[in-house]
């Protein structure tokens, strides 16, 4: 009786990659777009959020007065905070890894799509190089209510990245 058969299929099976897993937990949020479950961070994809420093300008308050500028960046995390707290578990399907190591992936809460409600919050914009305009309809919504960001002016997330503040 010969065992090779066996021994070369558990050996495949303990050393092939998984390309996806899914991840669920209770999730803290890092940033309007990173969260993090079970210690690992977790980038939202196809949208970028404001940076936590970056601010926005001309957001009318609930009395329509019109503040100069306002936390943006601190108004998408707390936002998305807000969103998981209240729908728990956030269950996310993971896409790629980005260049700081960061699993990027596709996360639900509540059985909601967690970067298109943010989008949709005017609190996220569509990030096409990587999204190819899958939030493009929910941006575009977003923009002609003038919810959040674009209820005033701002710097797109990349390019404040890029030093256009």
């Amino acid at each position: 009786m010969t065992y090779a058969p066996a021994i070369l299929v558990a050996a495949l099976f303990f050393t092939t990659p998984v390309l996806s897993a899914d991840i669920v937990g209770r999730a803290s949020t890092v940033d309007g777009d990173t969260i993090e479950i079970h210690g690992q961070r977790i980038r939202l994809w196809g949208v970028d959020a404001p940076e936590a420093g970056q601010s926005c300008a001309g957001l009318q308050d609930r009395n329509h007065a019109v503040q100069r500028s306002w936390r943006c960046g601190k108004a998408a995390a707390d936002t998305l905070d807000d969103m998981l707290a209240s729908a728990r578990p956030t269950s996310c399907e993971a896409v790629d890894t980005d260049r700081y190591g960061r699993t990027v992936a596709r996360c639900a809460a509540g059985g909601r799509d967690v970067a298109r409600m943010m989008v949709e919050k005017g609190l996220a914009v569509d990030y096409p190089q990587y999204s190819k305009g899958a939030y493009a309809d929910a941006e575009r919504e977003a923009k002609a209510a003038r919810r959040g960001m674009w209820a005033g002016t701002f710097v797109m997330p990349w390019d404040w990245r890029k030093g256009a503040r």
